[in-house]
């Protein structure tokens, strides 16, 4: 599906998606891909929804897994990096052509440190990036390729 693109051209916005694509700013990846509105895209070592782990999702959002007081943010001072103004609010999964939901342990330590997670199909995920993205959200994008 090619979609079209009116925001900003510095961001890295999804321009096409299809079985065994993915194309970010019309350059084409045909592996699964982690990605933010700015930086890099990255290849992502996942080859459908089973190889998913907490630490791939941390992978995604550039995050070291660190066990993490739920609560820690009321003692947190402005340097703090449970405060970081770049730590993202949300992570899209995209699962493939079909939606998988992850389990609570693989989701916990992002939830701890204050990322909520979505799990989509790659195409929704997609979209929904755009979406977030063009409204100046700190979202990051981890996607796996749709397969036939």
């Amino acid at each position: 599906m090619k979609l079209h693109d009116d925001g900003n051209p510095s961001l890295n916005t999804v321009t096409a998606y299809g079985e065994g694509f993915i194309e970010i700013n019309q350059t084409r990846f045909e592996q699964a891909i982690a990605f933010g509105p700015e930086g890099s895209v990255n290849a992502w070592p996942a080859h459908d929804a089973s190889d998913i782990s907490s630490d791939l999702l941390m992978q995604a959002c550039g995050l070291s897994q660190v066990a993490q007081d739920p609560m820690a943010f009321l003692d947190a001072d402005e340097n703090s990096p449970i405060l970081d103004p770049n730590r993202p609010e949300v992570l899209l999964v995209g699962t493939g052509k079909r939606q998988v939901l992850l389990g609570t342990p693989v989701l916990t330590p992002l939830l701890r440190a204050g990322i909520g997670v979505e799990c989509m199909s790659t195409g929704a995920a997609a979209r929904t990036y755009n979406i977030l993205m063009a409204e100046g959200r700190r979202v990051i994008a981890a996607l796996i390729l749709e397969k036939p």
